[in-house]
């Protein structure tokens, strides 16, 4: 455990580019972009183990990347105020080039849980290191005002399926980045109105369309479960200990597979294996729950998925959903992602809660 926490210290460091942006992988043939969601949970994990150079990085590069689309944001945000339609490629992408660019290749663009995580993981960051935040005020402006206009319009999920779909995953991450915005004190009056309103909104979207059973659902009018919703509860703490304890129940029931977690029952991608970032969020969620010593489970589960030399795998492919999907995906884009950086940081942020350090 400990080797596997100095290994993934420095499989980050190594990763990321000199612009402060972390790939998602970047020895797989898609994965060369910077993803905030991913980016944001990997720079979480590494600060838990009080390393700050790199999140400061991964932030700054993030800023930037926001401050320059500012003009953008403004037009996607007067025209949904005018009761206007968006067209999708005024959006902003969900994955970025290393140097901050939006990419050539067609992609699965229009997500906003990337924002919401964002906002999250840097209020805890600016707890590290508070001189960073006035810096950062233009950029979480920005993110605050474009969440609070888009995020009761449907778009991609964490998985990038389901365009059609408002997401409860997304929801929530949502919600606790503008509240965690509004915890920065980085957001003017006004702006702290707006947050606070949609925060709210969002919230009570949540209760009264996003739950089954008392349990969060996959997407509003859905009855299935997703091992991401798992993030509602803990990290992100936007739901209470009641519905996080039965949402928890239903990935154990449909998702949980001696160990790991596959992300949804319907998963063919790569023949729908179990993902290391998800037993790190069910992890949390025990520990929210306390239950350390199944917390401490997910933790040794995700640490036998790793390859000799330490890396960890996106998913691992011995007990699969739909085993008849895989080849495809291997003729497609071969094997899976190794080393992929979100669950290396994941492995991080659940060993430094259990104590575990290099």
């Amino acid at each position: 455990m400990h080797d596997l926490v100095e290994h993934s210290l420095k499989v980050i460091s190594r990763e990321q580019a000199p612009s402060g942006a972390y790939p998602a992988c970047s020895n797989f043939p898609v994965y060369g972009y910077a993803w905030l969601r991913d980016g944001a949970f990997v720079a979480d994990g590494v600060l838990a183990h009080g390393v700050t150079d790199g999140p400061r990085a991964f932030h700054d590069w993030t800023a930037r990347v926001i401050a320059e689309r500012a003009e953008r944001i403004d037009e996607v945000v007067a025209t949904l105020a005018a009761g206007a339609e968006v067209a999708p490629d005024s959006f902003l992408p969900t994955r970025y080039t290393l140097d901050g660019g939006d990419g050539t290749e067609s992609w699965w663009d229009f997500q906003l849980d990337g924002y919401g995580t964002w906002l999250f993981v840097l209020e805890r960051f600016l707890h590290s290191v508070p001189a960073d935040g006035p810096s950062l005020r233009p950029a979480v402006r920005s993110t605050v005002r474009y969440l609070c206009a888009t995020w009761r319009l449907p778009c991609y999920d964490w998985w990038e399926e389901h365009s059609d779909q408002v997401h409860v995953s997304t929801l929530t991450a949502v919600e606790a980045g503008l509240r965690a915005a509004l915890r920065t004190g980085l957001l003017d009056d006004d702006l702290a109105a707006q947050a606070t309103s949609a925060a709210s909104s969002i919230a009570l979207v949540v209760a009264r369309e996003g739950t089954v059973d008392g349990r969060l659902r996959k997407w509003l009018g859905s009855d299935a479960v997703d091992g991401s919703l798992l993030a509602a509860f803990a990290p992100f703490g936007v739901v209470d200990a009641g519905t996080g304890a039965r949402t928890v129940a239903a990935v154990e029931r449909d998702l949980l597979d001696g160990g790991g977690v596959h992300r949804f029952r319907a998963d063919v991608f790569y023949g729908g294996g179990r993902w290391p970032v998800l037993a790190a969020l069910l992890g949390h969620a025990y520990l929210a729950l306390d239950r350390p010593a199944d917390a401490r489970r997910q933790l040794a589960w995700i640490a036998g998925t790793a390859a000799p030399n330490g890396d960890l795998p996106e998913q691992v492919s011995d007990r699969l959903l739909a085993p008849e999907h895989r080849q495809e995906w291997l003729d497609r884009w071969g094997p899976v992602a190794t080393p992929l950086l979100w669950s290396h940081g994941a492995f991080l942020s659940l060993a430094a809660r259990l104590g575990v350090t290099a």
